[in-house]
Protein backbone atom coordinates (compact mmCIF):
# COMPACT_ATOMS: atom_id res chain seq x y z
CA UNK A 1 0.00 0.00 0.00
CA UNK A 2 2.85 2.36 0.86
CA UNK A 3 4.40 1.74 -2.56
CA UNK A 4 1.09 2.45 -4.27
CA UNK A 5 0.70 5.68 -2.32
CA UNK A 6 4.22 6.76 -3.30
CA UNK A 7 3.47 6.04 -6.96
CA UNK A 8 0.25 8.03 -6.74
CA UNK A 9 2.02 11.01 -5.17
CA UNK A 10 4.78 10.80 -7.77
CA UNK A 11 2.16 10.78 -10.51
CA UNK A 12 0.47 13.87 -9.11
CA UNK A 13 3.81 15.69 -8.83
CA UNK A 14 4.68 14.83 -12.43
CA UNK A 15 1.27 15.99 -13.65
CA UNK A 16 1.65 19.30 -11.84
CA UNK A 17 5.21 19.67 -13.15
CA UNK A 18 4.22 19.16 -16.77
CA UNK A 19 1.17 21.36 -16.32
CA UNK A 20 3.51 24.15 -15.18
CA UNK A 21 5.80 23.50 -18.14
CA UNK A 22 2.91 23.89 -20.54
CA UNK A 23 1.59 27.00 -18.79
CA UNK A 24 -1.56 25.24 -17.62
CA UNK A 25 -1.27 25.80 -13.89
CA UNK A 26 -2.71 29.29 -14.16
CA UNK A 27 -5.99 28.16 -15.68
CA UNK A 28 -8.59 28.68 -13.01
CA UNK A 29 -6.01 28.78 -10.20
CA UNK A 30 -4.36 32.19 -10.16
CA UNK A 31 -7.06 34.39 -11.71
CA UNK A 32 -9.22 36.24 -9.19
CA UNK A 33 -12.43 37.90 -10.35
CA UNK A 34 -14.34 40.85 -8.90
CA UNK A 35 -16.80 43.48 -10.13
CA UNK A 36 -16.20 46.67 -8.18
CA UNK A 37 -12.48 47.04 -7.58
CA UNK A 38 -9.25 45.12 -7.23
CA UNK A 39 -5.69 45.35 -5.92
CA UNK A 40 -2.97 42.84 -6.82
CA UNK A 41 0.36 42.97 -4.99
CA UNK A 42 3.18 40.83 -3.57
CA UNK A 43 1.56 40.93 -0.12
CA UNK A 44 -1.98 39.71 0.37
CA UNK A 45 -2.22 41.82 3.53
CA UNK A 46 -1.34 44.98 1.57
CA UNK A 47 -3.73 44.02 -1.24
CA UNK A 48 -6.53 43.78 1.31
CA UNK A 49 -5.61 47.21 2.72
CA UNK A 50 -5.96 48.72 -0.74
CA UNK A 51 -9.16 46.79 -1.42
CA UNK A 52 -10.68 48.16 1.79
CA UNK A 53 -9.91 51.71 0.70
CA UNK A 54 -11.75 51.02 -2.57
CA UNK A 55 -14.65 49.44 -0.72
CA UNK A 56 -15.09 52.55 1.44
CA UNK A 57 -15.26 54.91 -1.53
CA UNK A 58 -11.61 55.60 -2.31
CA UNK A 59 -10.39 55.77 -5.89
CA UNK A 60 -7.49 53.90 -7.53
CA UNK A 61 -4.89 56.47 -6.45
CA UNK A 62 -6.12 56.39 -2.86
CA UNK A 63 -5.83 52.60 -2.85
CA UNK A 64 -2.37 52.79 -4.41
CA UNK A 65 -1.12 55.11 -1.68
CA UNK A 66 -2.53 52.90 1.08
CA UNK A 67 -1.19 49.73 -0.54
CA UNK A 68 2.29 51.20 -0.99
CA UNK A 69 2.56 52.24 2.66
CA UNK A 70 1.19 48.86 3.80
CA UNK A 71 3.82 47.10 1.70
CA UNK A 72 6.48 49.11 3.54
CA UNK A 73 5.38 47.19 6.64
CA UNK A 74 4.43 43.75 5.32
CA UNK A 75 7.04 43.39 2.55
CA UNK A 76 10.16 45.03 4.02
CA UNK A 77 12.34 43.35 1.42
CA UNK A 78 11.00 45.61 -1.34
CA UNK A 79 8.03 47.65 -0.12
CA UNK A 80 9.48 50.85 1.18
CA UNK A 81 9.66 54.40 2.36
CA UNK A 82 13.45 54.19 2.00
CA UNK A 83 13.53 53.74 -1.79
CA UNK A 84 11.74 55.05 -4.86
CA UNK A 85 9.86 54.16 -8.00
CA UNK A 86 7.31 55.06 -10.65
CA UNK A 87 3.53 55.17 -11.08
CA UNK A 88 1.49 55.21 -14.30
CA UNK A 89 -2.17 56.30 -14.20
CA UNK A 90 -4.98 55.96 -16.76
CA UNK A 91 -8.26 57.52 -15.68
CA UNK A 92 -11.67 56.37 -16.81
CA UNK A 93 -12.08 59.92 -18.15
CA UNK A 94 -9.06 59.49 -20.43
CA UNK A 95 -6.51 61.37 -18.30
CA UNK A 96 -3.13 59.66 -18.55
CA UNK A 97 -0.07 60.64 -16.52
CA UNK A 98 2.87 59.28 -14.57
CA UNK A 99 4.85 60.10 -11.45
CA UNK A 100 8.62 59.81 -11.13
CA UNK A 101 9.88 59.34 -7.58
CA UNK A 102 13.15 57.64 -8.43
CA UNK A 103 15.95 58.09 -5.90
CA UNK A 104 18.67 60.70 -6.48
CA UNK A 105 22.41 60.79 -5.96
CA UNK A 106 23.41 62.80 -2.89
CA UNK A 107 24.88 66.27 -3.47
CA UNK A 108 28.31 65.00 -2.41
CA UNK A 109 28.31 62.17 -5.00
CA UNK A 110 30.54 62.09 -8.08
CA UNK A 111 31.39 59.88 -11.09
CA UNK A 112 34.55 58.38 -9.55
CA UNK A 113 33.29 57.95 -5.98
CA UNK A 114 33.51 54.15 -5.97
CA UNK A 115 36.89 53.73 -7.69
CA UNK A 116 40.22 52.74 -6.18
CA UNK A 117 43.57 54.05 -7.43
CA UNK A 118 43.56 51.44 -10.22
CA UNK A 119 40.14 52.51 -11.50
CA UNK A 120 38.28 49.48 -10.13
CA UNK A 121 35.16 49.52 -7.94
CA UNK A 122 36.19 49.19 -4.28
CA UNK A 123 34.70 46.15 -2.54
CA UNK A 124 31.29 46.36 -4.22
CA UNK A 125 30.91 49.76 -2.52
CA UNK A 126 28.31 50.91 -5.08
CA UNK A 127 25.96 48.17 -3.82
CA UNK A 128 27.06 47.62 -0.20
CA UNK A 129 27.11 49.98 2.77
CA UNK A 130 25.84 53.50 3.24
CA UNK A 131 27.73 54.93 0.25
CA UNK A 132 25.32 52.94 -1.92
CA UNK A 133 22.20 54.74 -0.62
CA UNK A 134 20.34 57.16 -2.89
CA UNK A 135 18.06 59.91 -1.55
CA UNK A 136 14.65 58.19 -1.12
CA UNK A 137 11.69 59.34 -3.22
CA UNK A 138 8.71 57.15 -2.28
CA UNK A 139 7.03 59.45 0.24
CA UNK A 140 7.29 62.48 -2.06
CA UNK A 141 5.96 60.50 -5.04
CA UNK A 142 2.96 59.05 -3.24
CA UNK A 143 2.09 62.47 -1.84
CA UNK A 144 2.33 64.13 -5.26
CA UNK A 145 0.08 61.47 -6.81
CA UNK A 146 -2.40 61.89 -3.96
CA UNK A 147 -2.46 65.68 -4.29
CA UNK A 148 -3.16 65.38 -8.01
CA UNK A 149 -5.57 62.46 -8.12
CA UNK A 150 -6.56 61.30 -4.64
CA UNK A 151 -9.97 61.78 -3.01
CA UNK A 152 -9.68 60.54 0.57
CA UNK A 153 -7.71 62.38 3.28
CA UNK A 154 -3.99 61.57 3.32
CA UNK A 155 -4.05 60.60 6.99
CA UNK A 156 -6.76 58.00 6.37
CA UNK A 157 -4.63 56.32 3.70
CA UNK A 158 -1.50 56.04 5.85
CA UNK A 159 -3.40 54.86 8.96
CA UNK A 160 -3.62 51.15 7.99
CA UNK A 161 0.18 50.98 7.62
CA UNK A 162 0.67 52.69 10.99
CA UNK A 163 -1.62 50.14 12.63
CA UNK A 164 0.11 47.19 10.94
CA UNK A 165 3.47 48.39 12.20
CA UNK A 166 2.27 49.35 15.67
CA UNK A 167 -0.08 46.47 16.44
CA UNK A 168 1.81 43.95 14.33
CA UNK A 169 0.76 41.27 11.87
CA UNK A 170 1.25 37.54 11.66
CA UNK A 171 4.72 36.94 10.28
CA UNK A 172 4.68 35.40 6.82
CA UNK A 173 6.74 32.45 5.65
CA UNK A 174 8.43 34.70 3.11
CA UNK A 175 9.91 37.05 5.72
CA UNK A 176 10.74 34.12 8.03
CA UNK A 177 12.66 32.36 5.26
CA UNK A 178 14.67 35.51 4.55
CA UNK A 179 15.60 36.26 8.16
CA UNK A 180 16.53 32.69 9.08
CA UNK A 181 18.21 31.75 5.79
CA UNK A 182 20.91 33.19 3.55
CA UNK A 183 20.19 36.80 4.59
CA UNK A 184 20.70 36.19 8.32
CA UNK A 185 24.46 37.01 8.30
CA UNK A 186 23.71 40.25 6.47
CA UNK A 187 21.07 41.31 8.97
CA UNK A 188 23.22 40.33 11.97
CA UNK A 189 26.04 42.54 10.66
CA UNK A 190 24.18 45.73 11.60
CA UNK A 191 22.96 46.32 15.20
CA UNK A 192 20.22 48.69 14.00
CA UNK A 193 18.89 45.93 11.71
CA UNK A 194 19.21 43.18 14.31
CA UNK A 195 17.17 45.27 16.75
CA UNK A 196 14.20 45.34 14.35
CA UNK A 197 14.43 41.92 12.72
CA UNK A 198 15.15 39.74 15.78
CA UNK A 199 13.97 39.31 19.35
CA UNK A 200 16.10 40.49 22.26
CA UNK A 201 17.46 36.94 22.68
CA UNK A 202 18.60 36.88 19.03
CA UNK A 203 15.95 34.46 17.79
CA UNK A 204 13.63 35.39 14.95
CA UNK A 205 9.86 35.36 15.08
CA UNK A 206 8.09 32.21 13.96
CA UNK A 207 5.60 32.19 11.06
CA UNK A 208 2.21 33.21 12.40
CA UNK A 209 3.73 34.98 15.40
CA UNK A 210 2.88 38.66 15.90
CA UNK A 211 5.65 40.94 14.55
CA UNK A 212 5.57 44.56 15.66
CA UNK A 213 7.76 47.37 14.27
CA UNK A 214 7.48 50.30 16.69
CA UNK A 215 10.20 52.53 15.19
CA UNK A 216 8.62 52.19 11.76
CA UNK A 217 5.20 52.97 13.23
CA UNK A 218 6.56 56.24 14.64
CA UNK A 219 8.15 57.12 11.28
CA UNK A 220 4.89 56.42 9.48
CA UNK A 221 2.92 58.43 12.04
CA UNK A 222 5.07 61.49 11.31
CA UNK A 223 4.41 61.01 7.57
CA UNK A 224 0.70 60.60 8.30
CA UNK A 225 0.51 63.81 10.32
CA UNK A 226 2.94 66.04 8.40
CA UNK A 227 2.96 64.68 4.84
CA UNK A 228 6.36 64.78 3.10
CA UNK A 229 7.70 67.15 5.76
CA UNK A 230 7.35 64.28 8.20
CA UNK A 231 10.02 62.44 6.23
CA UNK A 232 12.19 65.01 4.45
CA UNK A 233 12.36 67.45 7.37
CA UNK A 234 12.16 67.33 11.14
CA UNK A 235 12.88 64.30 13.32
CA UNK A 236 13.12 61.69 10.58
CA UNK A 237 15.46 63.79 8.45
CA UNK A 238 17.67 64.61 11.44
CA UNK A 239 17.93 60.99 12.53
CA UNK A 240 18.68 59.73 9.02
CA UNK A 241 21.30 62.43 8.34
CA UNK A 242 22.98 61.80 11.71
CA UNK A 243 23.04 58.03 11.07
CA UNK A 244 24.68 58.70 7.70
CA UNK A 245 27.26 61.04 9.19
CA UNK A 246 28.13 58.64 12.01
CA UNK A 247 28.59 55.66 9.68
CA UNK A 248 30.23 57.06 6.53
CA UNK A 249 27.17 57.83 4.40
CA UNK A 250 26.64 60.91 2.23
CA UNK A 251 22.98 61.88 2.62
CA UNK A 252 22.42 65.10 4.58
CA UNK A 253 19.39 67.06 5.74
CA UNK A 254 19.96 69.33 2.73
CA UNK A 255 19.71 66.32 0.38
CA UNK A 256 16.40 65.32 1.93
CA UNK A 257 14.93 68.83 1.96
CA UNK A 258 15.86 69.32 -1.69
CA UNK A 259 14.19 66.13 -3.02
CA UNK A 260 11.15 66.55 -5.30
CA UNK A 261 9.02 64.01 -7.16
CA UNK A 262 8.06 64.86 -10.76
CA UNK A 263 4.90 64.34 -12.78
CA UNK A 264 5.89 63.30 -16.29
CA UNK A 265 4.15 62.53 -19.57
CA UNK A 266 4.14 58.73 -20.09
CA UNK A 267 5.71 57.26 -23.19
CA UNK A 268 3.11 55.97 -25.63
CA UNK A 269 3.14 53.36 -28.36
CA UNK A 270 0.69 51.19 -30.23
CA UNK A 271 0.63 47.44 -30.80
CA UNK A 272 -1.91 45.73 -33.05
CA UNK A 273 -4.48 48.45 -32.39
CA UNK A 274 -3.87 48.68 -28.63
CA UNK A 275 -2.37 51.69 -26.87
CA UNK A 276 0.59 51.08 -24.57
CA UNK A 277 1.43 53.64 -21.86
CA UNK A 278 4.51 53.24 -19.73
CA UNK A 279 7.17 55.08 -17.77
CA UNK A 280 9.52 57.52 -19.51
CA UNK A 281 13.17 58.13 -18.51
CA UNK A 282 14.78 57.95 -16.04
CA UNK A 283 13.09 54.58 -16.37
CA UNK A 284 14.27 52.76 -19.46
CA UNK A 285 11.34 50.35 -19.18
CA UNK A 286 8.69 52.09 -21.27
CA UNK A 287 11.00 53.07 -24.11
CA UNK A 288 12.56 49.63 -24.48
CA UNK A 289 9.19 47.86 -24.12
CA UNK A 290 7.59 49.94 -26.88
CA UNK A 291 10.62 49.56 -29.15
CA UNK A 292 10.48 45.76 -28.75
CA UNK A 293 6.73 45.69 -29.42
CA UNK A 294 7.25 47.81 -32.54
CA UNK A 295 9.88 45.36 -33.80
CA UNK A 296 7.64 42.33 -33.16
CA UNK A 297 4.46 43.84 -34.60
CA UNK A 298 5.31 42.82 -38.16
CA UNK A 299 5.56 39.10 -37.33
CA UNK A 300 2.66 36.65 -37.00
CA UNK A 301 3.59 35.55 -33.50
CA UNK A 302 0.35 33.69 -32.84
CA UNK A 303 0.89 31.47 -35.86
CA UNK A 304 4.40 30.59 -34.68
CA UNK A 305 3.04 29.25 -31.39
CA UNK A 306 3.71 30.33 -27.84
CA UNK A 307 7.34 29.77 -26.82
CA UNK A 308 8.21 27.87 -29.98
CA UNK A 309 11.86 28.12 -31.05
CA UNK A 310 11.08 30.56 -33.87
CA UNK A 311 8.89 32.70 -31.64
CA UNK A 312 11.54 32.90 -28.93
CA UNK A 313 14.22 33.61 -31.53
CA UNK A 314 12.36 36.71 -32.72
CA UNK A 315 11.52 37.82 -29.19
CA UNK A 316 15.21 37.49 -28.32
CA UNK A 317 16.27 39.57 -31.31
CA UNK A 318 13.85 42.31 -30.27
CA UNK A 319 15.25 42.19 -26.72
CA UNK A 320 18.81 42.35 -28.02
CA UNK A 321 18.16 45.53 -29.98
CA UNK A 322 16.06 47.22 -27.32
CA UNK A 323 18.70 46.74 -24.65
CA UNK A 324 21.48 48.00 -26.91
CA UNK A 325 19.56 51.25 -27.42
CA UNK A 326 18.89 51.39 -23.67
CA UNK A 327 22.59 51.50 -22.94
CA UNK A 328 23.49 53.95 -25.66
CA UNK A 329 20.84 56.59 -25.15
CA UNK A 330 18.90 56.44 -21.87
CA UNK A 331 19.43 58.18 -18.53
CA UNK A 332 17.98 60.94 -16.38
CA UNK A 333 16.31 63.37 -18.85
CA UNK A 334 17.07 66.32 -16.57
CA UNK A 335 20.77 65.63 -17.20
CA UNK A 336 20.42 64.25 -20.75
CA UNK A 337 18.09 66.57 -22.70
CA UNK A 338 19.28 65.07 -25.99
CA UNK A 339 17.66 61.62 -25.47
CA UNK A 340 16.14 60.75 -28.90
CA UNK A 341 12.77 59.59 -27.53
CA UNK A 342 10.81 60.26 -30.71
CA UNK A 343 13.21 58.15 -32.76
CA UNK A 344 13.39 55.24 -30.28
CA UNK A 345 9.59 55.04 -30.03
CA UNK A 346 8.97 55.29 -33.77
CA UNK A 347 7.76 52.57 -36.13
CA UNK A 348 10.45 53.62 -38.62
CA UNK A 349 13.22 52.90 -36.11
CA UNK A 350 11.70 49.46 -35.48
CA UNK A 351 11.61 48.82 -39.22
CA UNK A 352 15.30 49.69 -39.44
CA UNK A 353 16.01 47.35 -36.53
CA UNK A 354 14.20 44.51 -38.31
CA UNK A 355 16.29 44.78 -41.46
CA UNK A 356 19.15 42.74 -39.99
CA UNK A 357 17.06 40.12 -38.19
CA UNK A 358 17.35 36.72 -39.89
CA UNK A 359 14.53 34.23 -39.40
CA UNK A 360 16.86 31.33 -38.64
CA UNK A 361 20.17 32.79 -37.47
CA UNK A 362 20.90 34.62 -34.21
CA UNK A 363 22.53 38.04 -34.36
CA UNK A 364 25.75 38.62 -32.45
CA UNK A 365 25.98 41.22 -29.72
CA UNK A 366 28.96 43.45 -30.45
CA UNK A 367 31.00 43.86 -27.27
CA UNK A 368 32.17 47.23 -28.52
CA UNK A 369 28.63 48.40 -27.91
CA UNK A 370 27.28 49.24 -24.48
CA UNK A 371 25.35 47.24 -21.93
CA UNK A 372 23.92 47.75 -18.46
CA UNK A 373 25.27 47.98 -14.92
CA UNK A 374 24.20 45.35 -12.45
CA UNK A 375 20.67 46.05 -11.29
CA UNK A 376 19.00 44.42 -8.31
CA UNK A 377 16.18 42.02 -9.11
CA UNK A 378 14.16 42.54 -5.94
CA UNK A 379 11.65 45.26 -6.62
CA UNK A 380 7.87 45.01 -6.13
CA UNK A 381 4.91 45.91 -8.32
CA UNK A 382 1.20 46.27 -7.77
CA UNK A 383 -1.86 47.11 -9.85
CA UNK A 384 -5.14 48.79 -8.88
CA UNK A 385 -8.47 49.29 -10.65
CA UNK A 386 -11.41 51.02 -8.97
CA UNK A 387 -15.15 50.79 -9.62
CA UNK A 388 -15.05 53.57 -12.22
CA UNK A 389 -12.22 51.95 -14.17
CA UNK A 390 -9.46 54.32 -13.01
CA UNK A 391 -6.26 52.31 -13.22
CA UNK A 392 -2.86 52.48 -11.51
CA UNK A 393 0.30 50.54 -12.29
CA UNK A 394 3.05 51.17 -9.71
CA UNK A 395 6.54 49.73 -9.29
CA UNK A 396 8.94 50.72 -6.52
CA UNK A 397 12.13 49.33 -5.02
CA UNK A 398 15.06 49.52 -2.64
CA UNK A 399 17.21 47.68 -5.26
CA UNK A 400 18.49 44.45 -3.68
CA UNK A 401 16.22 42.27 -1.53
CA UNK A 402 16.18 44.41 1.66
CA UNK A 403 18.36 47.00 -0.09
CA UNK A 404 21.61 47.53 1.78
CA UNK A 405 20.32 45.37 4.63
CA UNK A 406 20.74 48.42 6.86
CA UNK A 407 17.90 49.87 8.93
CA UNK A 408 18.51 53.45 9.99
CA UNK A 409 18.76 53.66 13.78
CA UNK A 410 15.43 54.60 15.34
CA UNK A 411 13.54 54.85 12.02
CA UNK A 412 12.59 51.24 11.31
CA UNK A 413 12.94 51.12 7.50
CA UNK A 414 15.56 49.54 5.23
CA UNK A 415 17.80 51.83 3.20
CA UNK A 416 18.15 51.32 -0.56
CA UNK A 417 21.34 50.59 -2.48
CA UNK A 418 20.17 52.28 -5.69
CA UNK A 419 23.48 54.04 -6.37
CA UNK A 420 24.56 50.74 -7.88
CA UNK A 421 22.27 51.48 -10.84
CA UNK A 422 24.62 54.21 -12.02
CA UNK A 423 27.54 53.37 -14.30
CA UNK A 424 30.34 53.07 -11.76
CA UNK A 425 33.39 53.06 -14.05
CA UNK A 426 33.34 55.91 -16.60
CA UNK A 427 34.42 54.87 -20.07
CA UNK A 428 34.68 51.10 -19.47
CA UNK A 429 32.32 48.88 -21.47
CA UNK A 430 32.90 45.16 -22.04
CA UNK A 431 31.18 41.93 -23.04
CA UNK A 432 30.76 40.82 -19.41
CA UNK A 433 28.19 43.52 -18.75
CA UNK A 434 30.19 46.48 -17.50
CA UNK A 435 29.07 49.82 -18.92
CA UNK A 436 30.68 53.22 -18.91
CA UNK A 437 28.54 55.27 -21.27
CA UNK A 438 27.85 58.89 -20.36
CA UNK A 439 24.03 59.14 -19.97
CA UNK A 440 24.03 57.16 -16.70
CA UNK A 441 27.22 58.36 -14.97
CA UNK A 442 26.93 59.61 -11.39
CA UNK A 443 26.28 63.32 -10.82
CA UNK A 444 24.98 65.21 -7.75
CA UNK A 445 21.17 65.24 -7.68
CA UNK A 446 20.88 62.91 -10.67
CA UNK A 447 18.39 60.06 -10.89
CA UNK A 448 19.90 56.68 -11.77
CA UNK A 449 18.59 54.75 -14.79
CA UNK A 450 15.99 52.11 -13.99
CA UNK A 451 14.33 49.14 -15.69
CA UNK A 452 11.03 49.45 -13.82
CA UNK A 453 8.18 49.14 -16.30
CA UNK A 454 4.77 49.92 -14.79
CA UNK A 455 2.52 49.71 -17.84
CA UNK A 456 -1.12 50.18 -18.81
CA UNK A 457 -2.52 48.76 -22.03
CA UNK A 458 -5.66 50.49 -23.34
CA UNK A 459 -8.19 49.98 -26.12
CA UNK A 460 -10.49 52.61 -27.60
CA UNK A 461 -9.49 55.14 -24.95
CA UNK A 462 -10.24 52.86 -22.00
CA UNK A 463 -7.68 51.07 -19.78
CA UNK A 464 -7.59 47.33 -20.45
CA UNK A 465 -4.66 45.91 -18.49
CA UNK A 466 -2.29 47.06 -15.75
CA UNK A 467 0.91 45.05 -15.56
CA UNK A 468 4.40 45.22 -14.10
CA UNK A 469 6.99 43.16 -12.26
CA UNK A 470 10.12 43.23 -10.16
CA UNK A 471 13.31 41.68 -11.53
CA UNK A 472 15.93 44.33 -12.32
CA UNK A 473 16.79 44.31 -15.99
CA UNK A 474 14.46 41.32 -16.51
CA UNK A 475 11.46 43.52 -15.67
CA UNK A 476 11.15 44.88 -19.19
CA UNK A 477 11.23 41.43 -20.76
CA UNK A 478 8.78 40.01 -18.23
CA UNK A 479 6.26 42.75 -18.98
CA UNK A 480 6.82 42.27 -22.72
CA UNK A 481 6.06 38.56 -22.55
CA UNK A 482 2.94 38.94 -20.39
CA UNK A 483 1.57 41.50 -22.87
CA UNK A 484 2.34 39.20 -25.81
CA UNK A 485 0.71 36.29 -23.98
CA UNK A 486 -2.53 38.26 -23.66
CA UNK A 487 -2.65 40.16 -26.96
CA UNK A 488 -1.10 37.60 -29.34
CA UNK A 489 -1.80 34.27 -27.67
CA UNK A 490 -5.20 35.02 -26.14
CA UNK A 491 -4.30 33.92 -22.61
CA UNK A 492 -6.24 35.02 -19.57
CA UNK A 493 -4.27 37.13 -17.12
CA UNK A 494 -3.52 34.19 -14.81
CA UNK A 495 -2.04 32.02 -17.54
CA UNK A 496 -0.22 35.00 -19.07
CA UNK A 497 1.49 35.75 -15.74
CA UNK A 498 2.38 32.13 -14.97
CA UNK A 499 3.78 31.12 -18.38
CA UNK A 500 7.53 30.48 -18.62
CA UNK A 501 9.77 33.41 -19.57
CA UNK A 502 13.19 34.16 -21.07
CA UNK A 503 15.59 37.09 -20.75
CA UNK A 504 18.23 38.56 -23.06
CA UNK A 505 19.83 41.96 -22.43
CA UNK A 506 22.28 42.42 -25.33
CA UNK A 507 25.40 41.78 -23.26
CA UNK A 508 26.40 39.28 -22.06
CA UNK A 509 25.20 37.49 -25.19
CA UNK A 510 23.22 34.75 -23.49
CA UNK A 511 19.54 33.90 -23.07
CA UNK A 512 18.52 32.97 -19.54
CA UNK A 513 15.41 30.79 -19.45
CA UNK A 514 13.08 29.33 -16.87
CA UNK A 515 13.23 25.54 -17.17
CA UNK A 516 9.49 25.25 -17.87
CA UNK A 517 9.57 27.91 -20.60
CA UNK A 518 11.09 25.76 -23.37
CA UNK A 519 10.67 22.13 -24.35
CA UNK A 520 13.82 20.12 -25.06
CA UNK A 521 13.06 20.21 -28.78
CA UNK A 522 12.64 23.98 -28.68
CA UNK A 523 15.92 24.31 -26.81
CA UNK A 524 17.74 22.28 -29.47
CA UNK A 525 16.23 24.29 -32.32
CA UNK A 526 16.86 27.59 -30.55
CA UNK A 527 20.52 26.73 -29.94
CA UNK A 528 20.93 25.53 -33.53
CA UNK A 529 20.17 29.10 -34.64
CA UNK A 530 23.27 30.27 -32.74
CA UNK A 531 21.76 31.38 -29.43
CA UNK A 532 23.55 30.72 -26.15
CA UNK A 533 21.28 29.29 -23.45
CA UNK A 534 21.61 29.27 -19.67
CA UNK A 535 18.97 27.89 -17.35
CA UNK A 536 17.93 30.21 -14.54
CA UNK A 537 19.67 28.69 -11.50
CA UNK A 538 16.93 29.24 -8.91
CA UNK A 539 13.45 30.65 -8.57
CA UNK A 540 11.79 32.26 -11.54
CA UNK A 541 11.98 35.43 -13.58
CA UNK A 542 10.12 38.26 -11.90
CA UNK A 543 6.87 38.25 -9.98
CA UNK A 544 4.35 39.87 -12.31
CA UNK A 545 1.19 41.39 -10.87
CA UNK A 546 -1.62 42.26 -13.26
CA UNK A 547 -5.27 43.14 -13.69
CA UNK A 548 -7.27 42.70 -16.90
CA UNK A 549 -10.55 44.57 -17.30
CA UNK A 550 -13.02 42.23 -18.99
CA UNK A 551 -15.54 44.72 -20.36
CA UNK A 552 -17.61 42.01 -22.08
CA UNK A 553 -18.38 40.23 -18.81
CA UNK A 554 -18.20 43.32 -16.60
CA UNK A 555 -15.54 41.86 -14.31
CA UNK A 556 -11.98 42.55 -13.23
CA UNK A 557 -9.57 39.64 -13.54
CA UNK A 558 -6.44 39.81 -11.39
CA UNK A 559 -3.41 37.57 -11.07
CA UNK A 560 -0.66 37.53 -8.46
CA UNK A 561 2.33 35.61 -9.79
CA UNK A 562 2.88 32.38 -7.85
CA UNK A 563 6.61 33.11 -8.06
CA UNK A 564 5.78 35.46 -5.16
CA UNK A 565 5.41 33.67 -1.80
CA UNK A 566 3.08 36.13 -0.09
CA UNK A 567 1.29 37.79 -3.02
CA UNK A 568 -2.41 37.94 -3.63
CA UNK A 569 -5.30 39.62 -5.44
CA UNK A 570 -8.04 41.26 -3.36
CA UNK A 571 -11.26 42.43 -4.97
CA UNK A 572 -14.88 43.08 -4.06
Amino acid sequence: MAALRLKAVAGIVLCLFFARINGLSAAGQTTTKAKNGMVVSSSMIASEVGRNILRTGGNATDAAVATAFALAVTLPAAGNVGGGGFMVYHGADGEITSFDFREKAPLAAGPDMYLDQDGNVRDNSNHAGLLAVGVPGTVAGLYLAHQRLGSKPWAELVEPAVRLAEEGFELTWGIYTDATGRLKPRFKKYPSTTKVMYKSDGDFYEPGELWQQHDLARTLRRIQQQGPDGFYKGETARKLAQFMKNNGGLITEADLAKYRAIERKPVHGTYRGYDVYSMPPPSSGGVVLIEMLNILESYDLKKMGHNSALYLHLVTEAMRRGFADRALFLGDPDFNPEIPLEKLLSKSHAQQQRTNIALSVASKSDSAMATQPEEGTHTTHFAVVDSDGNTVSLTYTIEYWYGTGIIAEGLGFFLNNEMGDFNAVPGLTNSKGRIGTAPNLIAPGKRMLSSMTPTIVAKDGKPLMAIGSPGGRTIINTVLQVILNVLDHGMNIGRAVEAGRIHHQWLPDVTVFEPWSMSLDSQRLYKSMGHNLREKPYGGQGRAMGILINYADGVLEGAADTRSQDGGAAGF
